[in-house]
């Protein structure tokens, strides 16, 4: 019989709700981004922007969203990480979590280098600080899984564009194409035109489980994906929108090809 587990993808922007009016100044209700979590069960979860940025950059030594998600996800092996502490952090989301249901090995982290592209915020010029990937190994079913996680930067943000600085993207596809076994990679890869993202990472043995369904409220844009390579098989997927982030869930089934 074969293997089945179930993969979930969120961009959870730190617990923030989404309100279609004056949506940057929504609560934060982290009971809610918990549910919604937990109403997937999933085996794997996979999580960005799961803290919000301090001033100055500062980073608490005990992350309180993460710390409270481990605890509220009873069962779950995880791992999580900041991106490099900068003074520049602006006040958004930062930080990624893998948890598992099956014990995590291997555990990494892969800074990613931002462009140096000046933008204006709120009157001072501002370039971008640096992203991050993670990544960590699991077992299912006898089987060795790859997993990673990322969150690049959002170049369109800024009049620019990942096509015009690929680095990230690049750095990204350089280190899962290097696992010969079964590999998926969630993450908020802030692509707005994602066909070029899709063609780019179809080149190098990984596919999408969806490139047609709208994952971001704020623009019409498929942000958020899950890719894996040749060695797993979608059998099952969905595109949840949800009040809890102004990021959908995406929610995929594997099985071992």
């Amino acid at each position: 019989m074969s293997v089945r587990f179930k993969v979930l993808q969120f961009n959870m922007q730190f617990g923030q709700v989404w309100r279609d009016v004056d949506p940057d100044n929504a609560p934060l209700d982290l009971h809610a981004t918990i549910n919604e979590i937990k109403s997937h069960d999933a085996d794997i979860i996979i999580l960005q922007e799961v803290e919000r940025a301090q001033p100055g950059g500062t980073q608490p030594h005990v992350p309180p969203n993460f710390s409270r998600l481990r605890h509220e996800l009873n069962g779950y092996d995880s791992y999580f990480a900041y991106p490099k502490e900068d003074p520049r952090e602006l006040p958004f989301g930062i930080g990624l979590a893998i948890f598992s249901r099956t014990p995590l090995t291997e555990k990494r982290r892969f800074d990613l280098p931002s462009p140096p592209v000046e933008f204006d915020f709120y009157g001072e010029r501002k370039t971008p600080t640096d992203r991050l990937m993670i990544g960590a190994k699991t077992n299912i079913g006898g089987r060795d899984l790859r997993l990673f996680n990322t969150h690049l930067l959002a170049l369109f943000m800024l009049r620019s564009s990942s096509e015009s600085h690929p680095q990230q993207r690049q750095l990204v596809l350089n280190e899962v194409s290097r696992c010969n076994g079964p590999t998926l990679i969630g993450g908020d890869f802030n692509v707005s035109r994602h066909e070029s993202l899709v063609r780019q990472f179809e080149e190098s043995g990984f596919r999408t489980v969806q490139s047609t369904e709208v994952t971001w409220r704020r623009r019409p844009y498929v942000l958020d994906h899950i890719f894996h390579n040749s060695a797993l098989r979608p059998v099952a997927h969905s595109v949840k929108p949800t009040p809890a982030s102004d990021h959908h869930v995406v929610v995929a089934e594997f099985e071992f090809a």
